[in-house]
């Protein structure tokens, strides 16, 4: 699973066989310039979806729930997650949270929209854990998550994303579960799947990278070199060359001086006239 935010990275995900692609609420930071990803709209994130539906359409495709869609009422989530469905074009919604989802998720899965738990480290929660911290890390925490990781299954969850737990706790929640896959980021290669933030994977986000991040690529600087290239020959006019620009005729130009120059616009002075 790889995250997508528009057009052209849902095209990249159906090319090149991701099996999986989320628009997560990770957007707020790395595409729209929020701090937290609590800032996102649902308007925004439709607004992406559409964008991803439209160029991805082998890879399953997941939407985030974005912070205040689902938490007042199993009610307002049903309703917004239709909307990502119907509208933006989801086929599945992804939600943070505990225990407390689970009639929420229950209801989602009466109304027919497919929902996978997110547990361990929730970020939109990141206040309330006192930063981003990797969970599970004690016994009665680890026990808190996988307990929370089963009752979310057995509520109609289609999936866990397990994110920032110890290894060793990702491989037991992903042995347990009966019939949901794991997907884990941050939680060790025991998880049935694995997702990344596109800009992490890309190499072009240079804020916070947390442990678990791994760059496959070193985009940031490609674009880097690309611009700083773009400029250079733009400001010594070696851009554009003549085998990139348009010609006419040397007939047709020698008419065109001929008829500009008899060509007389009131308030504009003639070619001659502004030479003398």
């Amino acid at each position: 699973m790889l995250t997508a935010y528009d057009y052209p990275t849902a095209r990249a995900c159906e090319a090149h066989g991701v099996d999986i692609t989320l628009v997560g609420d990770s957007l707020a930071q790395v595409c729209l310039g929020y701090k937290e990803t609590t800032r996102l709209t649902l308007d925004e994130m439709l607004h992406h979806v559409r964008a991803v539906a439209r160029g991805s359409h082998t890879p399953f495709l997941i939407a985030d729930m974005p912070y205040g869609t689902y938490q007042a009422s199993a009610e307002d989530a049903v309703r917004n997650a239709i909307r990502l469905v119907k509208e933006g074009g989801a086929e599945a919604v992804k939600l943070e949270g505990g225990l407390e989802l689970v009639d929420t998720v229950r209801r989602l899965t009466a109304a027919g929209v497919p929902a996978m738990a997110h547990v361990g480290l929730t970020p939109q929660r990141h206040v309330m854990l006192s930063g981003y911290k990797a969970q599970g890390r004690d016994a009665e925490s680890a026990l808190r998550t996988l307990r929370t990781a089963l009752a979310l299954e057995e509520a109609g969850a289609v999936a866990v994303l397990l994110e920032a737990v110890p290894h060793t706790l990702g491989a037991y929640i992903s042995a347990r579960l009966r019939r949901a896959p794991t997907i884990g980021i941050g939680a060790g290669a025991g998880t049935d799947g694995q997702v990344l933030v596109w800009d992490d994977m890309m190499g072009t986000w240079n804020g916070h990278q947390a442990r678990f991040v791994r760059r496959f690529a070193d985009v940031g600087a490609e674009v880097e070199r690309g611009v700083k290239a773009y400029m250079e020959a733009v400001r010594d006019r070696s851009f554009p060359a003549l085998s990139e620009s348009y010609r006419m005729p040397k007939d047709e130009w020698e008419r065109f001086e001929q008829l500009a120059a008899e060509t007389h616009v009131e308030g504009v002075p003639s070619p001659t006239a502004a030479k003398s």
